[in-house]
């Protein structure tokens, strides 16, 4: 294990860490001066990431990680706490969207959707738990999405996957209780990031003319990547005895003209 100084901050792992959301919550734990362990498939993308962590005052450890192979996880996890030290912080971000009507969806798409999603999620905090209950203390945040509350067509096993996600969290909150471990669900409504950025024109238009007739799209307002990464650092960084149990965030609409 490296040496690190007495006031090295926190540890904590961001999975999904390689762009979008997790390179932006990577970032702002950066800024608490954490050490921060950088996980993902992609990662000839994670050292841009790593450099941002740098730049914001903490320390980066990049690792490959596929969070829905568990021997992958175990792997990330051995050569963080081998870098770092036990793991304090979890934020569970890696995720995937392939859009398709529930009848029309490849079999392998969907199971990779439901794999990342939920079951991914839960390889990691099984890896996570045992060592944060050992120390009596330890934050679980698991990145879903305003889909577990109203899902959308095109998204049938993302939202199932993100409603399932959200009913681990809150069972685990139930198993945890007592032990120190907070659990934390971040529930962000439409952000810019690159999410859905690749998905073909023709199937974007088919997706946004079925959302206007359940009022799924009223608008094409973003949030900011950084308002998100904000919640996930106010639900680790409350006060001792207070959880940040669920947060929805949503974006503002274009101003109304008087």
């Amino acid at each position: 294990m490296s040496p690190q100084p007495a006031d090295a901050g926190r540890i904590a792992v961001v999975t999904g860490a390689s762009a979008g959301l997790g390179a932006c919550v990577a970032r702002s734990l950066g800024r608490l001066g954490w050490r921060v362990g950088l996980g993902a498939r992609r990662e000839d993308r994670l050292e841009q990431v790593a450099a941002a962590v740098r730049e914001a005052g903490g320390t980066p450890f990049t690792g490959a990680l596929d969070v829905s192979d568990a021997r992958s996880v175990d792997q990330f996890f051995d050569a963080t706490e081998k870098e770092f030290g036990p793991v304090e912080v979890v934020v569970s971000n890696a995720g995937v969207c392939i859009p398709a009507l529930a009848h029309e969806i490849a079999a392998g798409d969907l199971a990779s959707e439901v794999t990342t999603n939920l079951l991914g999620a839960m390889y990691v905090a099984r890896r996570a738990i045992p060592a944060m209950i050992e120390r009596g203390a330890g934050d679980l945040v698991f990145i879903s999405s305003d889909t577990a509350r109203s899902p959308r067509p095109f998204q049938s096993g993302y939202s199932a996957a993100k409603a399932g996600l959200e009913t681990y969290a809150r069972t685990l909150a139930m198993e945890l209780e007592g032990t120190g471990i907070r659990v934390a669900t971040i529930r962000p409504g439409p952000t810019a990031t690159e999410f859905g950025r690749d998905w073909p024109p023709a199937m974007l238009k088919r997706i946004l003319e079925s959302w206007k007739h359940f009022g799924l799209q009223r608008n094409l307002a973003f949030l900011d990547p950084e308002v998100v990464a904000a919640a996930v650092v106010s639900a680790v960084t409350a006060p001792k005895g207070a959880t940040l149990a669920s947060i929805e965030l949503q974006p503002e609409g274009p101003a109304r003209t008087r």
